[in-house]
């Protein structure tokens, strides 16, 4: 979609820096959770698998804040700023991490240890909901119009930074402390350096100018008074295309990056150590694999980027997890690093592909209906639904047909869908 009168200002280069590498602290904060799953299963819910998917169950649970929480940032971004709406988001996941590195263990106050932990990412998953979305909108608006694939890829790559981080922290944590110190405090320490570094962005986030295309909302008298509304009334083709874009997004990242630790020690036959430093590596591709994505679909457009990722995602991954499931180091790590290559390379296109779906006014609306909507369907319930039925079928296959179902499902939106890379002499987004 074009806008007319659209900004062509960029942003100062401090304020997109800040933006984008503040997604850092995060996915950082979000990704936590999973990475060390099998230990807080021990610490807040006891011994056994039924434990596990327990804690991967507070995780998808958590997920479904997500959406609620895009739609109230979402609303405070449309209608009063990106600015403001980042602010605030980063306060309450500050105050969210730093509650769940003080909370009483099961061995202390029993079950309701465990209820306590959820809560907390219940609040952890309604923070996070206006986040992502908020700063890929802040990076696309503050871009020149021919760098925005790659610009706004920076918010990926820089959210697979601070995963690498929070597997480095928690490999690391693993590593180097005894079982007992483990369940006993040592669990705490990745959650405190959470919340410190989220803490730090907020002061960071406040020194940030407000996003160009508000500020012509503002000049012109187009800032939306009810924003949902607005958008649900205008924008549901865009809603749609973002949510089957996301889909795919949400579950490759999802199954095909973050679960993966959890796969390898319950099937893979990996220790928890050796499966987290496997993941260090898988992100570290990531990271490599995302601005070369972006930067490629601002050269030849969106589109037929995100056609070709999702054949591969369609393709490769119930082979990857074969052989993440052999038992061989060195054959889970081609596994991993295929995969994480796959969903970094796709969260790259699909971010900014999903934000061009909707003109400035209403955009963050959009976004929560459309992209969020789906995050929470197709991230946060994938590795509870796929470490379910995999003991269930006993099959390693399992997790990577749950991806290669959702992309041959996304492919007829990806075929349909129009190109909204900007035309140079044309008016942008």
């Amino acid at each position: 979609m074009n806008d007319a009168a659209s900004p062509h200002r960029p942003v100062l280069r401090r304020s997109m820096v800040i933006a984008a590498f503040s997604t850092i602290v995060e996915w950082y904060d979000f990704t936590l959770y999973l990475y060390v799953a099998t230990i807080l299963s021990r610490v807040f819910f006891g011994e056994g698998a039924a434990s596990l998917i327990t804690t991967l169950g507070g995780f998808a649970i958590a997920y479904l804040m997500r959406p609620i929480g895009a739609i109230f940032f979402g609303h405070v971004g449309d209608r009063h700023g990106r600015r403001t709406m980042m602010l605030l988001s980063m306060a309450v996941m500050t105050a969210a991490m730093l509650a769940t590195a003080l909370l009483p263990t099961r061995a202390q106050i029993g079950p309701a240890a465990g209820w306590l932990l959820l809560l907390f990412r219940c609040v952890m998953g309604f923070s996070v909901g206006g986040e992502y979305t908020g700063v890929v909108a802040y990076l696309l608006e503050g871009a020149p119009p021919g760098r925005r694939g790659l610009i706004a890829s920076l918010a990926a790559a820089a959210s697979e930074v601070g995963a690498l981080l929070a597997v480095g922290v928690s490999a690391l944590t693993v590593s180097l402390m005894s079982e007992a110190a483990l369940t006993g405090w040592g669990w705490r320490i990745p959650f405190f350096v959470g919340a410190g570094l989220a803490g730090s962005v907020w002061v960071a986030r406040s020194a940030m100018e407000e996003s160009p295309e508000f500020e012509r909302q503002k000049v012109l008298g187009t800032v939306p008074e009810s924003p949902l509304r607005h958008t649900l009334a205008n924008h549901r083709i865009g809603i749609a295309r973002s949510f089957a874009i996301s889909a795919l997004g949400s579950i490759t990242y999802y199954v095909g990056i973050t679960y993966v630790p959890t796969f390898l020690t319950s099937a893979g036959r990996l220790g928890e150590g050796d499966s987290l430093w496997l993941s260090t590596a898988a992100a570290v591709v990531v990271i490599l694999v995302t601005p070369l994505t972006g930067l490629l679909s601002d050269r030849v457009g969106r589109k037929p980027v995100l056609i070709a990722i999702a054949a591969l995602g369609a393709a490769l991954p119930m082979a990857m997890f074969l052989l993440m499931a052999s038992g061989s180091p060195q054959r889970a790590l081609v596994g991993a690093i295929v995969l994480a290559g796959v969903a970094g390379a796709y969260s790259a296109v699909g971010a900014v592909a999903t934000a061009e779906q909707f003109p400035g006014e209403g955009r963050l609306s959009g976004l929560a209906f459309g992209a969020t909507a789906a995050t929470a369907v197709f991230g946060g319930l994938t590795p509870y639904l796929a470490q379910l039925l995999m003991v269930r079928t006993g099959s390693p296959l399992v997790p990577g047909a749950m991806i290669a179902i959702v992309a041959v499902a996304v492919l007829p939106v990806l075929f349909t869908m129009s190109e909204t890379r900007p035309v140079p002499g044309r008016s942008p987004t």
